[in-house]
This record gives C-alpha cells, sequence and structure tokens, in this order.
C-alpha cells in the first residue's frame, strides 16, 4: 500500500494514463515508480559502483 507523496504522486500518475487510453497494471507501475525514483543515471551509476567493489 502506498502512503504519503507516493500515494499522491501515483493517483495523478495513474489517472494521466487512463486518460491517455493507457492500461495501468504492475507492469506500468513499476516502470514509472523506477523513472521517477530510481531514473536510469541513478541505476547505471549504482551499477558501476557495485562492480568496482572488492
Amino acid at each position: 500500500m502506498l502512503t504519503g507523496e507516493v500515494e499522491y504522486w501515483w493517483k495523478g500518475t495513474s489517472q494521466m494514463l487512463i486518460d491517455r487510453g493507457m492500461v495501468v497494471d504492475w507492469v506500468c507501475f513499476k516502470r514509472a515508480f523506477l523513472e521517477k525514483y530510481f531514473p536510469e543515471s541513478v541505476r547505471h551509476a549504482r551499477e558501476a559502483e557495485f562492480m568496482r567493489l572488492q
């Protein structure tokens, strides 16, 4: 269950997606969530950091 800021973000985002005729399912949620809260640039940086661990 989402609470706080994320809850409000998802309510707005899901409504926008529905208004655009998109199917809102788990895959859609996961994609939107990662783009918002864990962008690709951060994921790449974390991956590079992990690869440098010894």
